[in-house]
């Protein structure tokens, strides 16, 4: 009786459902989803989003192009680990506008920014970086919290799946084959 192999789904063995490809697709997938759920908090919950939102949406549709980049691209080993880090730093990237906005949230609210002109109104007036300063800065809208789920709210949610997603990006496109 021979003893058969010991497969390792994860390392992209006999079955390979486990390869790059399928991970960065799932990392598209999953880009999609979160920028649907924002657009349905806007459009069906009525929450407006702030600056430091639209900036998180935008990061996110990066990091959402650099995954399909990769998945359609399906590079090599030296082309792979050049789309992780790429994925990695934006969603780094990502995570730090997100925790920018968490740590505004937990600000008193004597010590939280004043409310600050619309993005629009920015964009239309200012010189593109005096808008990212005042941007990322924050204003009392970003420190409010509109919604929440398991008490945890929207940009918590959204640092949480950026660090997810550069940790997943870096992760699949090192170490798995193609």
């Amino acid at each position: 009786m021979q003893d058969s192999p010991i497969i390792d789904p994860l390392a992209g063995g006999r079955w390979g459902w486990a390869s790059r490809r399928m991970f960065n697709g799932l990392g598209v997938l999953i880009c999609a989803v979160g920028l649907g759920f924002a657009y349905y908090a806007q459009f069906y919950l009525g929450l407006a989003p702030c600056p430091l939102c639209i900036f998180q949406r935008l990061t996110l549709f990066v990091v959402g192009l650099a995954f399909l980049a990769a998945t359609v691209h399906n590079p090599r080993d030296g082309g792979a680990k050049v789309y992780g880090v790429l994925i990695g730093l934006i969603a780094a990237m990502g995570a730090g506008i997100a925790a920018r906005h968490v740590w505004l949230q937990h600000l008193p609210p004597e010590a939280a920014p004043r409310c600050g002109p619309g993005l629009d109104y920015m964009l239309e007036t200012l010189p593109l970086n005096e808008t990212l300063r005042e941007v990322l800065t924050g204003s009392g809208e970003c420190a409010e919290v509109d919604w929440t789920l398991l008490g945890f709210s929207i940009p918590e949610w959204t640092l949480l799946l950026f660090i997810i997603l550069g940790v997943a990006g870096v992760w699949a496109n090192w170490r798995l084959r193609r």
